[in-house]
């Protein structure tokens, strides 16, 4: 609360009815440089070598359709080589628009995650939810390394 002294009028002392902001905008600064300085600090970067899976693998269909993601980015439907602006096209023809079909995707491991991950996207969108990664199955007689 402020007092403000007025010698020249007859009410004598009257009080300042305004908050004092200066104060409060201090403690927003410091708030503000202390997240500045604590936010870069919470992000732990963590190499991880991600093992192989050693799940129980499904029976396969009697004809599996296999979607390719070579090391060079190219696509191949099966056998055959597909260009990205014709992979709707060749899906729907291979699967007859059945988009209810499981299609197997396979990636080169030197494929970035990124490439993969825009490639799932393009089948999601081209209506083909139902993929299944294909790899490597691991060895079930090895031990498992400690954590």
């Amino acid at each position: 609360m402020g007092v403000k002294l007025d010698h020249g009028g007859d009410d004598g002392l009257s009080e300042i009815h305004e908050i004092n902001v200066t104060p409060f905008i201090d403690v927003v600064l410091v708030l503000l440089i202390i997240f500045m300085i604590a936010a870069p600090l919470a992000t732990v970067d963590i190499s991880v070598d991600l093992p192989a899976a050693n799940a129980q693998p499904n029976p396969r269909p009697d004809r599996p359709l296999f979607l390719t993601l070579k090391s060079d980015l190219s696509l191949a439907l099966d056998n055959d080589t597909v260009a990205r602006p014709a992979l709707r096209a060749s899906l729907d023809q291979a699967t007859s628009g059945d988009k209810q079909q499981r299609l197997f995707l396979r990636a080169d491991k030197t494929v970035p995650y990124g490439e993969l991950m825009t490639l799932m996207n393009e089948l999601r969108s081209a209506g083909y939810l139902h993929v299944a990664l294909v790899g490597l199955e691991a060895d079930t007689a090895s031990p498992r390394a400690a954590p």
